[in-house]
């Protein structure tokens, strides 16, 4: 028996079928009685749309392919999910490509985002260099960087406000009094890690001070446990340790309590970023700066489809600013109320 089609739904249901389509297009315009003669109809015949046909015909895949650098972060799993069920309300489906920071990987990469001909591009936590984005563009794909952003004003992106994040810590850690204050960087080469620095330094400057100390974890957990070591190699210990993100903070705070025997926050006070859900657990308690998703997922995806829907949009660069949550790996200024997880302005 053949595959009913959606003429022979249209037929059963009483309606033309181009209302038999617009059922099945996510947002398309259709009326509640018409909807429900079309799915009744659909149901008794057991028709499925044809998602490829339909492909063919609209010259769209229904896929948005997602870049990731790397998901050790807890803060990027989340963001993940977020995305995919964005996608998945707008009728887009996610195909996942992780990656790491080389030209060569990308290359790879993009050849396989032309061969599964995807609608569009997210760029999470992965750097895009201007030669590939101008590929991108040539062959019609719109990118949007997600927590990243690029010199360059063709491209959309969404990121949290990264210099006023850093500013923020800065403040915080020269209210709370303290004089050596280290910095453990992410990866060199990424726009978070620029900025953050950026505004933490600017802000130091600001009140006559400079970096103590400064070593480099690349985002990753075992080298932020070795750059803690080298930190702390040699007294006078900081008193004051930011982080660029939150999965070096934890390493970090394991290695000063459970390796070197420090008291946080008597001896030493540890910052992070991002507000991964970690953060929150008892044993961290980690103060952070917060990026928020149920924000930015959204913008990126509106940013996203309205590239794919029009040929031609202003690309959009839009950043949000995070607050400092303050919680257990801090002291507390005199003017804070002194509440677990406030959050400061």
């Amino acid at each position: 028996m053949a595959a009913a089609t959606s003429l022979d739904v249209a037929r059963l249901a009483g309606v033309s079928q181009s209302a038999v389509s617009r059922t099945f297009t996510p947002g398309a315009s259709v009326s509640a009685e018409t909807r429900a003669k079309v799915l009744a109809a659909a149901s008794a015949l057991g028709y499925r749309p044809n998602k490829i046909a339909r492909s063919l015909i609209t010259r769209r895949s229904g896929m948005i392919g997602i870049v990731v650098a790397y998901l050790d972060n807890l803060y990027y799993p989340n963001v993940l999910e977020k995305l995919s069920r964005q996608l998945q309300h707008n009728g887009f489906h996610a195909l996942m490509f992780f990656t790491q920071q080389s030209t060569d990987t990308m290359d790879v990469i993009l050849g396989e985002l032309l061969e599964y001909q995807v609608d569009g591009l997210i760029m999470v936590s992965a750097g895009l260099s201007s030669e590939l984005a101008a590929r991108c563009a040539s062959n019609g794909i719109p990118v949007v960087l997600f927590n990243r952003t690029l010199d360059d004003e063709t491209l959309s992106a969404v990121s949290s406000d990264n210099v006023d994040g850093g500013e923020k810590v800065a403040r915080f850690l020269l209210d709370c009094g303290h004089d050596r204050i280290a910095y453990l960087a992410g990866w060199a080469g990424s726009s978070t890690d620029r900025d953050r620095r950026l505004g933490f330094t600017r802000m130091l400057a600001q009140n006559g001070r400079t970096l103590y100390r400064e070593d480099i974890g690349h985002y990753d957990r075992e080298e932020a446990r070795a750059a803690t070591r080298r930190l702390f190699a040699a007294p006078p210990f900081p008193d004051a340790l930011f982080c660029a993100n939150d999965h070096m903070a934890v390493a970090a705070l394991d290695v000063l309590r459970h390796e070197l025997g420090l008291s946080v926050p008597q001896d030493v006070a540890v910052v992070g970023y991002d507000d991964a859900p970690m953060a929150a657990w008892p044993s961290y308690a980690l103060t952070t700066v917060t990026q928020p998703p149920d924000v930015m997922v959204p913008e990126a995806v509106r940013l996203l489809l309205q590239n794919i829907e029009a040929d031609a949009t202003r690309p959009e660069q839009l950043k949000f600013a995070g607050e400092l949550v303050v919680r257990e790996t801090t002291r507390r200024p005199s003017q804070a109320d002194g509440r677990a997880g406030s959050a400061m302005p």
